[in-house]
């Protein structure tokens, strides 16, 4: 199975420029626990999360309206191709320790985002052991906080 038969494809993004008040609001408005940022190019150049959020901005007491995303975004992304077979991409998923992989073109350009929940939503297609020994590898850091920045 392709990325392409899974991911979401409807993606919404804000830009480096956007405050975190916006993001938060793109995230409500769209239903989504993250939230790609992208360059003027519509090239993907951070993400930012509900965690990062609440992690980066609401316990450092950071102003919601004049903190800018590009201050509280992941810049170390890993991506995959709409293309990719769908266990290249779960391995991903699995190594980082991530629940949502953003998946871009040739040009870094996003085009769709593939979670835990596409997977799941997958599960007969891709095999429910396959999906959760993905959900497990990515939940499993036995105390230990394996992206630590």
């Amino acid at each position: 199975m392709k990325v392409k038969e899974c991911m979401c494809g409807k993606i919404a993004s804000v830009t480096p420029n956007d405050s975190i008040s916006n993001v938060a609001k793109v995230m409500e408005d769209n239903h989504i626990g993250c939230v790609p940022v992208c360059d003027q190019n519509k090239q993907l150049c951070g993400i930012i999360t509900d965690r990062d959020i609440v992690l980066r901005a609401v316990a450092c007491d950071k102003d919601m309206n004049n903190t800018m995303a590009s201050e509280i975004m992941t810049t170390n992304l890993c991506t995959c191709n709409q293309d990719d077979e769908i266990t290249n991409a779960q391995s991903k998923m699995s190594f980082n320790q991530i629940r949502r992989l953003p998946v871009c073109d040739e040009d870094n350009h996003i085009i769709g985002m593939l979670t835990i929940g596409n997977l799941a939503n997958n599960n007969a297609e891709i095999g429910k052991a396959q999906v959760s020994t993905t959900l497990g590898n990515i939940c499993n850091c036995d105390g230990q906080a394996k992206n630590a920045e």
